[in-house]
């Protein structure tokens, strides 16, 4: 099936989207009082000399400082070709990453702190990494564009390697490392290695040959190297390894856990533009904004080399990710493809209330041990309180009046606030009576979602959890071994907010979703908020939910799963089954429900019939 997604021009359907969101103004142009423009190359910053390009330019950023203001306007140009960036002489900096590993300090390869008014334009240079590193990080600056640039790392710390030989009678597995993989043994231990790191991987995913598509029905697989041998230069034998599910010549993306950095990080940011950018690895996230307002991404890839790239795989984690941003997040024209999670998350961060000091004082807490260690609100944001229990929202909202940290030395990553609000809280908002949690609705924001292509993934393709309007609009999701939109929320586990009142999915393309079985994936679209007491809820989580005109293209059964929503509505889709893969889903519904009330479902049709969707 042919699909040029990129033919499809979502410019006026944005626009009028965004005036009614009243944020038009982001997209404008100002003119400003001087243009000054720095040719790197001027500077000695050149492509293709091998050498550590980091250490150049932080040091033209440093003197551009002191040679412009706020009302001037920066232009960074290079030229096209290689340039190698080294932990060796990096900066260091102590950032705390949302959905990241919290270890400091990070090398840096290129740092715009506190800038106005910047563009880099990078004439689709290269930038190699090696070792870990953050590739780039936007820290506190304003109007701001980066583009034109490939990101990736010499040496991936996901080890590829393509089966062999499997004789699940005797539990071996014979497999060859990629060629550009550095590895050995120790003790029978396959310890795959790079520059200033070494680690055994011991899960990941599998790989069609052909197509790069993970294989049907395989999910995380376990990965057997605590017992090796090398047979052979480049032939490993694996034993203890049972999966018939590997047959010879698929191709294995052996991984280990941690995500400490993403390719590009924006924290505290105001009208960032990340224009033809293409992350083609990360060791974290493709890009990980948080305390942003309004972030538009245009052609912002995190994807392979070209259909001749000998790897299978992106990025570690999720392609790109957003957690407590407001204004408007607009991401259109991208492709995100073989990574090992969703292509967009967007949520705020549930505040565990601690304590209750007085009627209008707690003590809150970050949860979750990947997010923590920065800014969680301002004096003046609106909060509103969720039984963590139930996900039941309070009908009250209160005003911060003061909010600070609680360490016991500045050094500390932040992880409790004290806060005080300039209401009364009722009673039962009491972490003695019930489990609470705080959201901070002034940063949440409103979405545009479209023209993107989400590709032979891990996991999801894109989660959205904010109350703001949010437009999911045609893209294609083709093959995302796990649902293709979920609709999340979660004050229990993750500690994600928030409950959707405003969501449109149209004129989207599912292809071919849920091959493979991971967390929320019930469904094509997953409405699946994290209630443990769900009998005992007493209202409705999301709301507000249209989908609309969409195509899917499914062999299984399962194409749209609810809990605790009202108001939805499931029209004028187009349903079209094959025979690609084996029916495999538990879920044996087309629409399966619980606790929802006010759904319309209307005028779907299922190879071309219009039917009764809903089980009776």
């Amino acid at each position: 099936m042919q699909i040029n997604i990129r033919n499809y021009n979502v410019k006026t359907a944005l626009q009028l989207f965004l005036l009614a969101l009243g944020v038009f103004s982001f997209f404008a142009v100002k003119a400003q009082k001087t243009i000054k423009i720095y040719e790197l190359a001027s500077y000695g910053i050149l492509p293709d000399t091998k050498e550590n390009t980091g250490p150049k330019i932080n040091a033209l950023l440093a003197k551009i400082k002191t040679e412009t203001s706020e009302i001037d306007s920066i232009v960074l140009s290079m030229k096209k070709g290689r340039y190698d960036f080294y932990p060796d002489a990096a900066l260091e900096r102590e950032y705390y990453i949302s959905n990241h590993d919290q270890d400091n300090p990070k090398s840096v390869g290129i740092a715009l702190e506190h800038f106005k008014n910047l563009t880099l334009d990078a004439q689709g240079a290269d930038f190699i990494f090696h070792g870990r590193m953050l590739p780039i990080a936007l820290i506190e600056s304003e109007q701001l564009t980066i583009k034109n640039v490939h990101i990736d790392f010499e040496t991936p710390h996901i080890c590829q390697a393509v089966v062999l030989e499997n004789d699940t009678l005797k539990q071996e597995v014979i497999f060859a490392p990629a060629p550009w993989v550095n590895y050995r043994i120790q003790d029978s231990v396959f310890l795959h290695s790079g520059l200033g790191w070494e680690q055994q991987p011991k899960s990941g995913i599998a790989f069609e040959p052909q197509t790069k598509r993970i294989v049907y029905n395989t999910g995380d697989i376990q990965m057997k190297t605590s017992k090796v041998e090398e047979i052979s230069p480049g032939r490993i034998k694996a034993h203890d390894w049972k999966n018939s599910k590997l047959l010879p010549g698929t191709v294995l993306a052996m991984r280990i856990g941690p995500r400490p950095t993403p390719g590009v990080f924006v924290h505290k940011g105001k009208n960032i533009r990340l224009e033809n950018i293409e992350v083609h690895y990360a060791e974290g996230m493709g890009l990980l904004a948080q305390l942003t307002e309004n972030i538009h991404l245009k052609g912002f890839d995190v994807a392979l080399r070209g259909e001749d790239d000998p790897r299978y795989f992106t990025a570690q984690a999720d392609a790109t990710h957003f957690s407590g941003c407001k204004g408007v997040i607009v991401s259109e024209d991208g492709l995100y493809e073989n990574m090992m999670d969703d292509a967009i998350n967007i949520h705020g961060t549930y505040l565990k209330m601690i304590a209750r000091r007085d009627s209008k004082t707690v003590i809150a807490r970050y949860m979750h041990g990947q997010s923590y260690g920065f800014d969680w609100a301002n004096v003046g944001d609106t909060v509103q309180f969720i039984r963590s229990g139930t996900m039941d929202l309070w009908e009250e909202k209160n005003v911060i009046h003061a909010i600070r940290p609680l360490r016991k030395n500045l050094e500390d990553p932040i992880q409790e606030f004290y806060i005080e609000f300039e209401e009364p809280l009722t009673e039962e908002i009491d972490p003695d009576f019930t489990d609470v949690g705080i959201e901070n609705l002034t940063w949440t924001p409103a979405v545009v979602f479209a023209n993107n292509l989400i590709r032979n993934n891990r996991a999801r393709g894109a989660l959205f959890s904010t109350p703001k309007p949010t437009m999911v609009e045609n893209n294609i999701f083709d093959h995302t071994s796990g649902c293709a939109i979920l609709l999340c929320g979660d004050s229990n586990g993750w500690y994600e907010t928030g409950s959707c009142r405003d969501v449109t999915i149209r004129k989207n393309t599912f292809i071919n979703a849920l091959t493979s079985m991971y967390q929320f994936t019930n469904a094509v679209i997953s409405i699946y908020p994290e209630i443990p007491n769900l009998d005992k809820q007493e209202k409705y989580f999301h709301s507000g939910i249209r989908i609309e005109d969409n195509d899917f293209i499914s062999f299984d059964k399962p194409l749209l799963y609810a809990k605790s929503v009202e108001d939805i509505h499931f029209s004028g889709n187009r349903i079209q089954t094959n025979k690609e893969f084996p029916a495999f889903h538990w879920n044996k519904e087309h629409i399966l429900l619980e606790r929802v009330r006010d759904i319309k479902v209307l005028g779907n049709t299922i190879d071309g019939k219009q039917v009764n969707m809903l089980k009776k």
